[in-house]
């Protein structure tokens, strides 16, 4: 009792293993190779040639079985089951006639999977060959034709490997080309979340290390200020980890508007003033167009607070001959490492992406502006009702 479970599963596998026939061909051809078969089978056994019973069948029996081989192999056995089923065809054929010569297509169309070209050249001569020996054997003369169809039927059966050989090619530069593509995508995917962790995150901690910093010298000198600032670490952490989740889910949208207010406050905690010209309030950009503004923003916040030792910051927003124009400037140091890192080469990145520009330089009176470019075809938005 204890062993039927065992044997059960064992039956299920041993019938699971059961090849009949291939699954990527069953959808196509599973039917067309049914009905060939069948007529094949009717057409022999029912003739009144001088083959004895015994002998068709056994050289039916051989032919399915090369037939067979040929659905699962592209190797050497493909070639050998094809070579012996067109074998088998010209017998059948000079002794049932040469009508029979059409069911070569059973192995025409088999051959073009080979993964040999050889192979598939060596099966195209011996269609040729089988259609002359028949024709000959059927007319007693090399070239006689009788039937006027059999050639067409024999220039199809040649060029048919071949047709099957570029359509099998075809399917094969499909998957790899969606392999390549999927690869491209998931490339794509990890240099986003990494250029969203350095511009989000990287903002986010650069903000907690200058409070921690301006923490540091209040701890004696105005406790009770340095216990609010304590306060405001705290809640940028939580902030931090829930921009974690949140590009880890999707990039969310990101209001320009509100990513000017949290510049304005990161700048004035690193004692940078900041200065806004916002000359086009009114302008409607689509939402991934000014979360990419937003973001390329934050970025250049960032290093502007990192790198440029600057005292003064100016934020221009214009807008001319439909062109969104978003402008960085300090008087700092400058770009004294021309090389681009993260934050400058994800900050080009996403203005390609929307079709845009972006450009960092010098300032000739000292300092780094940043200009991102983009344009627009929007209408404006529609002024609030009170």
């Amino acid at each position: 009792m204890p062993f039927k479970p065992l044997q059960i599963n064992r039956r299920q596998k041993l019938v699971t293993n059961i090849k009949i026939y291939p699954k990527d061909q069953a959808r196509q051809y599973l039917i067309i190779d049914v009905v060939s078969i069948i007529f094949l089978v009717s057409l022999v056994l029912s003739s009144k040639s001088d083959l004895p019973i015994l002998v068709k069948v056994i050289i039916l029996s051989l032919f399915l079985s090369a037939f067979y081989f040929a659905l699962w192999y592209r190797d050497w056995r493909l070639h050998l089951a094809t070579l012996s089923g067109l074998f088998l065809i010209t017998i059948i054929s000079i002794y049932e006639g040469s009508i029979m010569l059409t069911f070569g297509f059973m192995f025409a169309d088999l051959i073009g999977r080979a993964k040999a070209k050889w192979h598939i050249a060596s099966a195209m001569i011996a269609i040729t060959l089988m259609f002359i020996v028949v024709l000959w054997a059927e007319t007693g003369e090399l070239f006689k034709i009788e039937e006027p169809m059999i050639i067409p039927i024999m220039m199809i059966q040649i060029v048919f490997p071949l047709l099957i050989y570029f359509i099998e090619k075809t399917k094969s530069l499909k998957v790899e080309l969606a392999a390549v593509n999927t690869q491209l995508v998931q490339q794509d995917e990890r240099q986003r979340i990494a250029r969203d962790l350095h511009d989000t995150i990287g903002h986010t901690l650069t903000m907690i290390k200058i409070k921690t910093e301006l923490t540091t010298k209040l701890m004696d000198r105005d406790p009770n200020r340095a216990k609010d600032e304590l306060d405001d670490i705290l809640s940028t952490t939580r902030t931090a980890l829930k921009q974690v989740r949140e590009i880890v889910s999707d990039m969310n949208f990101i209001s320009l508007e509100s990513e000017l207010y949290h510049c304005k406050n990161l700048l004035q905690t690193a004692t940078i003033s900041f200065k806004l010209n916002h000359r086009c309030p009114n302008t409607l950009l689509a939402s991934v167009e000014e979360t990419m503004l937003a973001l390329c923003l934050r970025e250049a916040t960032t290093n502007l607070i990192k790198h440029s030792q600057a005292k003064n910051c100016i934020v221009e927003i214009d807008c001319i001959d439909h062109i969104y124009c978003l402008k960085i400037s300090d008087d700092g140091v400058g770009l004294v490492n021309q090389g681009l890192g993260n934050g400058i080469s994800s900050m080009k990145e996403r203005m390609s992406a929307l079709q845009g520009t972006a450009s960092i330089k010098n300032i000739a009176t000292g300092g780094t502006i940043v200009t991102f470019k983009l344009s627009i075809q929007h209408s404006r938005k529609e002024a609030q009702i009170l």
